[in-house]
């Protein structure tokens, strides 16, 4: 069929708001379906000494893989289990102190049907997730969440598709509620992400600041030249100088922006007078425990392109620099980078 004339039949905004209603409508029904035994599969899963088995046949399998990721990434562990290879000996993988989640729309598939038995023998609780109270799933397991019935958004009633949109909904259900009754923390979370964005927000700022021979450190009272003829240190170039007193304490900072001011008013005196005159004094700062998250905000609410992290004394023991996390920022943060001291600054 010529395709121009399928879409001048179609209202394809109008049937796509009809699938998604469709879906959406049968989640906030079988949210209202709620109960037992869905605390009771809850509560199972909370008190599982081992991991939980998650399993299902076709979609409801593609469905249990990313409940398997959820799980894993809300403090609970688990791991799919192909029904097939299940049978063919991937059993194997089972232990007795592992729960079981069975993942059936109908709850009378026959490759799971014959996996109930030796499941029942070899592991723990076996719960289910199906349409049907009076299925052999439902049957056979210890618990059974039954959503109930649900009209597929599929016009000819046929595709999966509400009714793994409702199963996946719920696998959310019990895995945040789960973290809920675990009392999950963000730092657990970051843990199990430490690559990418989401994770490196979640991080220490001393997972990701610069620290020992990358650092940049003077005294407050040497010159401003003296302070640009020093044996400069190997590594990440960073456009900041932190200064310190005689005690180690961090007195400022001095960046890009401040050498940039003195060329522009061409304030040629002032390369021979003690840096702290023309450095920024008390500088905003965080500590090494601070998390990346308040770090990126300071960086973007202050229009800032170096942190410097301090002890609990107020001795500098890193720095943040805003070529380092340039990619945890949102789209559209202002990013402050002068380049006159990477354009007439020593180069490492």
């Amino acid at each position: 069929m010529n395709p121009q004339a399928i879409s001048s039949k179609l209202d394809l905004l109008a049937f796509a708001r009809t699938v998604l209603t469709t879906e959406a409508d049968a989640v906030r029904a079988v949210a209202g379906r709620l109960g037992a035994s869905f605390e009771a599969v809850v509560r199972t899963l909370a008190t599982c000494p081992g991991r939980v088995a998650v399993t299902g046949v076709g979609k409801s399998a593609d469905v249990g893989q990313k409940i398997v990721g959820t799980l894993n990434s809300t403090g609970t562990r688990s791991y799919l289990l192909d029904a097939t290879r299940a049978v063919h000996g991937d059993l194997g993988m089972i232990h007795p102190h592992d729960a079981v989640l069975v993942l059936s729309h109908s709850g009378e598939s026959e490759e799971l049907m014959r996996l109930l038995g030796p499941l029942k023998e070899l592991a723990g609780p076996l719960l289910a997730i199906t349409a049907h109270a009076t299925s052999r799933l439902a049957r056979v397991a210890d618990h059974a969440i039954v959503y109930g019935p649900v009209v597929e958004a599929c016009p000819l009633a046929l595709a999966p598709s509400t009714s793994t949109t409702v199963m996946l909904a719920l696998g959310d259900a019990i895995a945040l509620t789960l973290s809920e009754l675990k009392q999950f923390r963000a730092e657990q979370f970051a843990q199990f992400h430490p690559a990418g964005s989401l994770g490196r927000k979640l991080a220490a700022v001393d997972s990701v600041m610069r620290r020992g021979a990358e650092l940049r450190m003077a005294p407050a009272t040497t010159t401003v030249r003296a302070v640009f003829a020093m044996a400069r240190s190997s590594g990440r170039r960073t456009g900041a100088v932190m200064l310190t007193e005689a005690d180690g304490r961090l007195a400022g900072l001095f960046t890009d922006s401040d050498l940039a001011r003195l060329f522009e008013n061409r304030a040629d005196d002032a390369f021979d007078r003690p840096i702290s005159e023309v450095m920024t004094r008390n500088p905003l700062t965080l500590t090494a425990r601070a998390k990346m998250a308040d770090a990126l905000e300071l960086l973007r609410r202050r229009k800032i392109s170096e942190l410097p992290i301090v002890d609990d004394a107020g001795k500098p023991v890193g720095l943040l620099d805003i070529t380092d996390v340039i990619g945890l920022l949102e789209p559209g943060d202002p990013v402050e980078a002068p380049p006159i001291l990477r354009l007439v600054g020593p180069t490492t």
